[in-house]
């Protein structure tokens, strides 16, 4: 990987992750709101989604670090991965947090009177193991939407 390519993903990952933390600071002392009124409406989510992208960049800067020490960052794909993931869990920080306050996964988050700190969290978790939430969530979503047709297979393979 040329060096400029390399001086530029280092770049970007420390921007997200640094410039998350002062998102995540500038939401918190109301001056987003501020300068942005319609925050208001979707303050919590943008909570989510830098925890997210904290999470995300964190991992991807220590990923990226460590290949560099090694000299392991000489194949061309795997770039992608570090300028794609950590915006990929942002989103799916969000998405995550969502569908445990629905309830989906039997899980109850305990309200603080400062800020949804379980959330954020959570968001921060999924954030920097997106793939493996991705990975447990495949597996949510095929035991959830399992047809009967797949029901049947599996009970005659089982009992053969």
């Amino acid at each position: 990987m040329k060096w400029w390519l390399k001086t530029l993903i280092l770049t970007y990952l420390s921007f997200l992750f640094f410039g998350s933390f002062l998102a995540v600071g500038a939401l918190w002392t109301g001056i987003l709101e501020k300068s942005f009124p319609i925050i208001s409406d979707i303050e919590i989510f943008l909570y989510y989604f830098f925890a997210g992208a904290i999470g995300g960049s964190l991992r991807h800067l220590y990923m990226f670090c460590s290949h560099y020490m090694k000299d392991g960052l000489t194949d061309y794909r795997e770039w992608i991965m570090y300028i794609f993931y950590p915006i990929f869990a942002t989103g799916t920080a969000v998405i995550a947090v969502t569908l445990i306050q629905s309830g989906l996964f039997l899980v109850e988050f305990i309200d603080y009177k400062d800020a949804p700190l379980a959330q954020i969290s959570i968001a921060f978790f999924v954030g920097f193991g997106f793939n493996r939430f991705l990975n447990k969530l495949n597996v949510v979503s095929k035991n959830l939407f399992k047809s009967d047709k797949n029901d049947k297979e599996s009970e005659s393979k089982t009992s053969s």
